[in-house]
């Protein structure tokens, strides 16, 4: 972007596409210009591991699949052109500039990893086996420079044993002012290290030195627990230096966590490097004059998550502050949420509607089916023989064509599967790769695309069911794999076109939950133009951020959600139900009827979609002595204290806060994210009130994750003390003679500390509300701790598996308030991509009855978990069974339940699965 002139909902942006030297409209990706290049250089996208021609595509899986020339290497030789049939090569290229008018801008340009050569402590830049993260993460991958086989870059030796150095680039105000923490770098070197594991062949063992392991979103505790189990060893430490030892080897000199010096050779070092904004994401912001803040992220703050200084303008992702996969796209949707309602006046005034191409009637016709077979680099190939069960493939019955890729789900083998398809006369297609969750519906829109109706697909998980599983012994993986293939292939031989059925929207919305999460999700509904009904429990809107005092940037939680709630209350949008509840759901995605009860005569509403909202509350606990003396308290009992500017606050001299007090134990074994950074701001605002006190932090990993990282390092600097304890050795708090006294093992002293505060705050665990009668309204899972579970973590953090039905906040997760609401309105603009239309279809592999055979016994109505069958109460077929198509969810209970066999599966009948079955 050269320029962005105007105002929010008017503005015009000038683009200047640089020269590619090669026409992307002529180009065909067929790479004949990079065979016959005779210049290399490094290639970025692999780190500098490997080399590139002049004549390039960044990566396998680029979007669109085109080349370009790279003008600072090429010789000018001529010879791309030469061979290009597609005359695509433009040696005279110019740079081109479009203007663009548009009424909002989202920046989501991410950021850069940090560059360690000028670390002397790690001799990264003179260590060839001292490598980055990102460096390692190519090495793993299957399109990487050694194909997914795990080397080291010296001597391309699988290593023995590899070590994970964390927080370089991040934490550190000496050397690269990067104070805050990255985020992410815990994680994905558990990732790593459990990854490398895998792939090793010989027993790899791995380590990671670290200073607090800050495993703080849903489910990574327990993937930390999960890698202790397997082995991974976690050292708590200082490094001090790496050296090079031996033929390659590397030796690790290191403070243990007693403050002895230790040494220790490994094979390779990977250093877990943070993230930094680059030159280029400070110049943009420069130039459309937004903000940045003191670690040269976009400035926001936590009402407004995604909104920049400048109206109009909105921010997602890692350039807004260092976060993870989930949260960048629950950010990404939030920011699409904003956008939507500064634009919500003109929604679909440029819209162009998707040709659907017309549908090749296949009925009659011999099965000529496709077979296409991933490789998924090592995931798949570096187990299962991929040419020989290609070639396995090519001899079973109505098999036409047959052909295996690196990655069958890339756009380039999309396009030549479409081809395939046409040019062979294919009317049935079998992708033997991994889970169809994730990627059946992209082949079905392929099938779409070549014209031929996308229920005769099959796909054969070679992945999770094999390759994953049998990753120890490859020849009966293989054997495996063609097991599946041949299944898939009797199965899908006898495919026949489904019909999908279209149903209204009805345009309303409601939201169940009225605290921030809620009202958030509501109003952002309901200024785009949909009603919303918001159920509320109690008698007043604002849940638990009536009960907090701020947050960690300093702003004032309950005056915002004051304000909140009297917009939603005058909302002329919004119909508030408080002290309700939902008593029965009937309907599905679309078409809901929900019946609320509030006190008097309950009341029916029909919606389109629904969001959960129910929240969270803190967990009360029993030990510690907490309830046996005034001066022990929670957090939130704490925040009511400073809210009301307690008097007696200033009279605490000495005051101590216990983190993970419920969290993170057997009968919690979650994070409940948000404590440490709480602890840490109460022990600010002690310090605020009263400098002199004495303020301890009695911790297991100081969690301050993200740009929260700088009060912790303010509150080391104004005198807040940190003393971490073990889970086998927590303090102990006693009450004697009417004081209270703390017991404590310092690890750095090797001995325990005794105080006598006039304060003590339990940072309890966050719990969500009840759930169970939701869970089953709506037909949604809830984990054993019970929080919702969505429908993926990383590509759907807001979506339920039931279609229409959508979460966010602390029904999800225990998280801070300035990430409740950005999920809050990412779940508001998932719901609104369904109330916007006018129509909606659903799926054609759904239950039947052939209500001749039905005996009317009633087992199917009763098991379904989607209330999906139901009696015919009128007409000829009265008291027979029929099922709702809209409600199915195609699981096949009915069918194996149903004791007259009169229920089928569309696209699983009888003789399908009996094909299947015999071919085994």
């Amino acid at each position: 972007m050269d320029s962005l002139e105007g105002e929010a909902g008017n503005f015009t942006a000038k683009l200047k596409s640089e020269p590619r030297f090669i026409d992307p409209l002529r180009c065909t990706g067929c790479g004949d210009c990079a065979k016959v290049c005779p210049v290399t250089c490094v290639s970025e996208h692999n780190c500098g591991l490997d080399r590139r021609a002049a004549t390039y595509i960044r990566y396998a899986q680029a979007v669109p699949l085109v080349f370009a020339i790279d003008p600072e290497i090429c010789i000018g030789c001529g010879l791309c052109e030469k061979v290009c049939l597609a005359e695509a090569v433009k040696y005279d290229d110019q740079p081109r500039y479009t203007d663009l008018k548009v009424g909002s801008v989202i920046l989501a340009t991410g950021n850069e990893v940090f560059n360690p050569s000028d670390f002397d402590t790690y001799n990264y830049a003179r260590l060839p086996n001292v490598i980055t993260s990102m460096e390692f993460e190519r090495i793993l991958s299957a399109s990487g420079p050694y194909r997914g086989h795990l080397m080291r870059p010296y001597d391309r030796e699988e290593p023995k044993k590899v070590a994970w150095l964390q927080c370089v680039g991040s934490r550190d105000t000496h050397h690269c002012d990067n104070p805050y923490c990255s985020g992410v770098c815990c994680m994905y070197a558990i990732k790593e290290a459990v990854i490398a594991k895998e792939h090793s062949h010989s027993g790899m063992e791995a380590a990671i030195f670290y200073m607090d392991m800050r495993t703080h979103g849903k489910d990574f505790e327990a993937y930390y627990d999960k890698a202790k189990e397997e082995g991974v060893r976690f050292v708590r430490s200082r490094v001090h230096s790496v050296e090079s030892v031996g033929d390659g080897d590397l030796e690790i000199t290191y403070a243990d966590e007693n403050g002895q010096m230790q040494q220790e050779i490994f094979n390779l070092v990977i250093l877990s490097v943070g993230f930094q904004v680059g030159q280029e994401g400070m110049e943009l912001a420069k130039m459309l004059g937004v903000d940045l803040n003191e670690n040269r992220f976009v400035k926001t703050d936590s009402f407004t998550p995604v909104a920049t200084s400048r109206e109009g303008i909105y921010v997602c992702g890692a350039f807004q502050g260092p976060k993870d996969i989930p949260q960048s796209v629950m950010e990404a949707s939030a920011a699409a949420s904003a956008s939507s309602l500064l634009l919500s006046d003109v929604r679909w005034t440029e819209a162009k509607v998707k040709e659907k191409p017309t549908e090749r009637n296949i009925i009659g016709e011999r099965p000529r089916i496709g077979v296409f077979v991933c490789q998924c680099g090592i995931n798949i190939g570096g187990v299962v023989n991929i040419p020989e069960v290609r070639e396995y493939a090519r001899t079973l019955p109505y098999v036409v064509y047959v052909e295996d890729n690196l990655y069958t789900c890339s756009q380039d083998t999309q396009v030549k599967m479409a081809q395939v398809i046409k040019e062979q006369g294919i009317n049935r297609v079998v992708v033997a790769a991994c889970t169809p969750r994730t990627h059946e519906p992209l082949f079905q829109e392929t099938m779409s695309s070549a014209e031929l109706n996308k229920y005769l697909f099959e796909m054969a998980n070679i992945r999770n069911q094999d390759s994953w599983v049998h990753s120890g012994d490859p020849t009966q993986a293989t054997e495996k794999a063609k097991d599946l293939v041949r299944m898939a292939i009797s199965k899908v031989a006898l495919l026949e076109p489904l019909k999908e059925s279209e149903l209204g929207v009805t345009r309303k919305a409601m939201v169940v939950g009225g605290g921030v999460a809620g009202m958030v999700a509501a109003k952002d509904l309901a200024d785009q133009g949909y009603p919303v009904f918001l159920v509320e429990k109690s008698s007043r809107l604002g849940g638990q951020a009536r009960k907090l005092f701020q947050t960690w940037r300093g702003e004032n939680i309950p005056a915002y959600a004051e304000s909140l709630a009297k917009e939603i209350e005058s909302h002329p949008n919004v119909k508030l139900f408080l002290n309700s509840e939902l008593k029965h759901v009937d309907g599905f995605v679309g078409n809901f009827k929900s019946t609320i009860q509030n006190g008097g005569e309950p009341e029916l509403v029909e919606h389109g979609i629904t969001i959960i909202a129910t929240g969270g509350k803190e967990f009360l606990p029993e030990e510690y002595s907490y309830k046996k003396h005034p001066r022990i308290v929670t957090h939130q009992e704490l925040d009511q204290r400073f809210a009301e500017k307690d008097p007696s606050l200033k009279g605490i001299n000495n005051a101590v806060f216990i983190q993970c007090v419920g969290s993170r134990e057997p009968d919690r074994p979650y994070c409940s994210r948000v404590c440490c950074t709480h602890s840490v701001e109460s022990a600010l605002e002690l310090k605020k009130i009263n400098p002199e006190s004495d303020v301890y932090v009695l911790y297991r990993d100081m969690r301050t994750y993200g740009e929260r990282e700088l009060i912790y390092q303010e509150a080391r600097r104004k005198g807040v003390i940190f003393i971490r304890y073990s889970l086998a050795n927590k303090p102990q708090v006693e009450l004697l003679d009417g004081k209270v006294q703390v017991t404590v093992f310092d690890p750095i002293l090797q001995r325990p500390i005794r105080m006598q505060p006039d304060l003590v705050t339990l940072a309890t665990a966050i719990l969500p509300n009840e759930s169970d009668a939701l869970s089953q309204f709506f037909k949604v899972p809830v984990n054993a701790e019970g929080f919702f579970i969505e429908a993926h973590a990383k590509l759907r953090p807001v979506d339920f598996a039931t279609d229409g039905v959508f979460l966010c906040g602390l029904a999800h997760y225990p998280k801070a308030i300035d990430e409740s609401i950005a999920q809050a309105r990412a779940a508001a603009a998932r719901a609104a991509t369904l109330l916007a239309r006018d129509s909606i279809f659903f799926s054609g592999m759904v239950a039947f009855t052939r209500t001749m055979d039905c005996s009317s016994c009633g087992v199917c109505v009763s098991i379904c978990p989607y209330n999906a069958p139901r009696f015919i109460e009128t007409g000829r077929d009265a008291g027979k069974a029929e099922i709702n198509p809209a409600l199915c969810k195609g699981c096949g209970l009915c069918v194996a339940s149903c004791r007259s066999g009169a229920i089928g599966l569309r696209g699983f009948d009888d003789s399908q699965i009996f094909a299947m079955i015999d071919s085994v």
